[in-house]
C-alpha cells in the first residue's frame, strides 16, 4: 500500500488522506545504529490538481526508536513535518511519472523523511555523555595530595 494518487478522482474535486503507511512500503534503507524505524508513518494530506500539477499538502508523523549519540540511552521520539508539501508538476522536463492515472507520493514522503531524520540523535540537549570509569576517582586523587600539601604547610611553625 503506498500513497498512490488517481487523478481522475482529483478532477472533481481535491481528496483529504488520512491514515498510516507501514515503514516497509516506505523502502527507507536506514542503516544508522541510532535509529531505528518500527512503527508506520501517519499522514494527514489534502491533495489538490492544480493547472498542470498535483499540490499535497499537510503533515507526516514517524516515531523514531533512537539511542543517544553521547551517552547510548536510549530513548523515542517523533520526526514531524507539520507543514510538509510537494508540487508534482504533470507537463514539462519534470514532470512525475503517471501510471494507470495514478501519481505515487511515496517517493516524495520518502525523500523528505530522509533529510529531515536526526544526525546525531540526543536524549536532551544538555546530554553531558558518558563519564569514564574511574574518573571520579582519579579526580578524588589529584584532590588528596594538594589537601595533603597543604595539611603539611598548616603544621609549620614560622616563629
Amino acid at each position: 500500500m503506498s500513497l498512490k494518487i488517481n487523478l481522475r478522482h482529483l478532477e472533481e474535486q481535491g481528496l483529504h488522506l488520512q491514515g498510516e503507511l507501514p515503514v516497509a512500503e516506505l523502502d527507507l534503507g536506514v542503516v544508522d545504529e541510532l535509529i531505528r524505524t518500527e512503527k508506520p508513518l501517519r499522514y494527514d494530506l489534502a491533495v489538490e490538481l492544480l493547472h498542470d500539477a498535483v499540490l499535497a499538502t499537510g503533515s507526516l508523523a514517524l516515531p523514531l526508536d533512537c539511542e543517544c549519540g553521547r551517552c547510548l540511552k536510549r530513548f523515542k521520539t517523533e520526526l514531524k513535518l507539520a507543514g510538509w508539501a510537494a508540487h508534482l508538476p504533470l507537463e514539462g522536463e519534470d514532470k512525475v511519472s503517471v501510471d494507470n492515472d495514478c501519481v505515487d507520493l511515496t517517493p516524495f514522503v520518502r525523500e523528505d523523511i530522509l533529510l529531515s531524520f536526526p544526525q546525531h540523535p540526543l536524549c536532551k540537549t544538555e546530554c553531558a555523555g558518558l563519564k569514564p570509569k574511574g574518573m571520579a576517582r582519579e579526580a578524588e586523587a589529584a584532590e588528596k595530595p594538594a589537601v595533603a600539601a597543604w595539611a603539611e604547610l598548616d603544621k609549620l611553625k614560622l616563629k
